[in-house]
């Protein structure tokens, strides 16, 4: 089980390699409201926190062959991470993404010298190619969300919003595989409320909470390139089985268009669909503050400029 420590050890390992993102404060004083400012990362989203963790951590235990580097497979915010630190640290980096994966992601990707697989039409493709090729060459794998030095780095988001801002009793953030929920749970725990917010095309937590285990969903909707996993992560899933201050809920596509859209007309925010999901759950009015401190983690703005609104 991921805990604090967790998360505290990975703020420890990677400061100097991450930015420490702005928390914005939008909110009235009958409404308080902060926007954590990921998309400002390095990378554009927030994955180069537990890439590092995860490369770094390997390389201190000796498990990180410089000559063979790294492999991670994705629908293109980890495979950018991923090549980001590997460029970093000064290692190769191979990166297994699906045929759908948007061109902006995949150009970026291979800016930072990393060697892309295009397989499949589905992250889950991609990710039984990647696992074969760690495998096969003995490069370290770094998962997309899943793991506990990826979730432990995520989760130095939360770390950094509740230094930032003590009053804040609520974070609401997006999930896929939940690499981000499961550090922000182990960081939040006794501190904030936590609220999951999901794509309804896209289910993973909300499917494995009602199963009571991890089960495949179909995947489909504007938010599959980044929150595309078609299983919840296992230490996402374990995470959650102690959980009192985790609250999760569902948004439609047509919100999240919404909340994009949002973002972008008050705020001149360019987020990627899946990156909107959580503030669409305020804007769809599916979350309903009562009197909390709120505030939404957006989390990557990897998308194509031609799609956002004047």
């Amino acid at each position: 089980m991921i805990t604090r420590d967790d998360v505290l050890t990975a703020g420890n390992r990677i400061r100097g390699r991450i930015r420490r993102t702005p928390l914005l404060q939008v909110g009235t004083p009958d409404r308080p409201l902060w926007l954590k400012c990921e998309f400002l990362q390095h990378t554009g989203c927030f994955k180069p926190r537990g890439s590092f963790n995860r490369v770094l951590a390997a390389r201190d235990r000796g498990d990180l062959d410089p000559a063979i580097g790294v492999v991670a497979a994705s629908g293109g915010n980890a495979g950018l991470s991923t090549a980001y630190a590997a460029a970093a640290v000064g290692v190769p980096a191979s990166v297994f993404v699906p045929e759908t994966a948007p061109e902006v992601k995949v150009s970026r990707i291979e800016s930072y010298g990393a060697k892309v697989h295009l397989v499949g039409r589905e992250y889950a493709e991609a990710y039984e190619a990647a696992v074969a090729f760690a495998e096969q060459s003995g490069a370290l794998f770094c998962h997309a969300h899943d793991g506990l030095e990826i979730s432990a780095g995520a989760g130095t988001i939360a770390e950094e919003i509740l230094s930032d801002e003590p009053a804040i009793d609520t974070i609401l953030l997006a999930v896929g595989g939940g690499g981000m929920l499961a550090g922000t749970l182990a960081s939040a725990a006794g501190r904030a409320r936590v609220v999951a917010v999901e794509p309804r095309n896209i289910p993973t937590l909300d499917a494995a909470l009602r199963a009571g285990a991890r089960v495949d969903v179909p995947v489909c909707g504007v938010a599959a390139d980044s929150l595309g996993a078609r299983v919840i992560g296992e230490t996402a899933f374990e995470s959650t089985q102690d959980a009192p201050h985790l609250e999760n809920l569902l948004v439609d596509d047509h919100d999240i268009i919404a909340a994009r859209e949002a973002l972008w007309s008050e705020y001149r925010i360019a987020a990627e669909h899946g990156a909107a999901t959580a503030y669409a759950a305020l804007t769809s009015g599916a979350y309903r503050p009562e009197g909390r401190n709120i505030a939404v983690i957006v989390c990557g703005a990897n998308t194509p400029l031609e799609t956002l609104g004047r």
